[in-house]
């Protein structure tokens, strides 16, 4: 379950999250849009998710977006933390498949995923929430198996 935040601009993850879309920017397309802006591609309401096919192939878009949402979550567990954490993906091309995040030799999220084509987020504050979550929940993974991350 996610957790909305109140104000998602203060979410270290949704910080993180909006600086590594900037740095995608390359041709600076997205310099006069807002934050609020460029996080609106994962806005996904609940009329707009019912009229998605529930089988269906993601889009490439939709797949970069999934990317930088975990990058964006990596990136926040090292800010905090110190220690890097890297994302690995594999997707079929039917929408499932799984993203770890390593840091080190420890395994510091696992991740099942599925319907990726329908990726979103109904509100900024649950996507926040779920970033959040997805932070600590690395966090506290790296400070109980410190050595192993150093290993």
């Amino acid at each position: 379950m996610t957790v909305p935040v109140d104000d998602p601009f203060t979410s270290p993850f949704l910080k993180a999250l909006v600086r590594q879309m900037r740095a995608e920017d390359t041709h600076g397309s997205w310099d006069a849009k807002s934050d609020a802006e460029i996080l609106k591609a994962y806005l996904l309401t609940r009329e707009q998710r019912r009229e998605i096919p529930i089988l269906g192939d993601p889009d490439p878009d939709v797949l970069w977006r999934l990317e930088l949402f975990y990058r964006a979550v990596g990136l926040a567990i090292e800010q905090e933390t110190g220690t890097i954490a890297s994302p690995m993906m594999k997707m079929s091309h039917e929408g499932w498949g799984r993203i770890i995040l390593t840091a080190g030799r420890l395994v510091v999220l696992s991740k099942h995923l599925r319907d990726v084509h329908r990726f979103g987020f109904e509100t900024l504050g649950k996507m926040a929430g779920q970033g959040d979550r997805l932070v600590q929940e690395g966090v506290a993974a790296i400070a109980r198996f410190p050595d192993v991350v150093k290993a």
